[in-house]
């Protein structure tokens, strides 16, 4: 008698679009996409008068990163983006680049991607990102994380007051953060209900 075995059921988003590739080709494309992903969504930049921090579209393309490849992989593809800027390529917000970048005050927010998608991809292997409600509740962590090293730094290198560097390092991107967690919230889910649906 012969035992049909039954697949694993895929712990990130990533794994169960790219199921027919080798773990170390997928990896190696699932952590370019994601590089290439946020140096995209960096150049949607524009800057506000008073605000020290640019207004971008990295953050969510960096917790859906860290979503759709997980607790792994989602990191190692920040630290490729990382490396990309600091060796002098124009992926950083507004096309900026170089090592000084990481020890200036927007610095703390670049180290801040790497955890987030630590944690945000450890959450979405254990389902977190199959829901709206809870993937909204992972996007919001995500961010919290974000905020939590980047604004930190900001008032170190810029030698501001903390209550400033908060108003100017992340109250003043609350809306702003808000648009794009629901945006991840609702692409999430739906990526799911369509990969379900997906011939096999």
């Amino acid at each position: 008698m012969s035992v049909t075995s039954i697949p694993a059921r895929p712990a990130t988003l990533g794994e169960a679009i790219l199921p027919r590739l080798s773990p170390a080709a997928r990896a190696a494309l699932l952590v370019t996409a994601g590089a290439a992903l946020t140096a995209l969504a960096a150049q949607v930049s524009f800057k506000v008068p008073g605000i020290e921090v640019p207004f971008t579209g990295q953050t969510a393309a960096v917790l859906l990163t860290g979503a759709a490849l997980g607790g792994r992989l989602g990191p190692a593809s920040m630290l490729l983006y990382i490396a990309l800027g600091a060796v002098g390529l124009p992926v950083y917000s507004g096309g900026a680049h170089g090592i000084g970048q990481l020890i200036g005050h927007t610095g703390g927010y670049l180290v801040g991607f790497v955890v987030a998608t630590a944690i945000v991809g450890r959450l979405a292997e254990r389902g977190w990102d199959r829901t709206a409600g809870r993937a909204a509740l992972l996007m919001v962590l995500g961010n919290l994380v974000i905020y939590a090293i980047g604004v930190p730094v900001l008032a170190i290198v810029r030698e501001l007051p903390l209550a400033v560097a908060i108003q100017h390092g992340a109250v003043a991107f609350f809306a702003w953060d808000a648009a794009k967690i629901l945006l991840a919230a609702g692409l999430l889910p739906l990526a799911w209900l369509a990969v379900g649906r997906r011939p096999r």
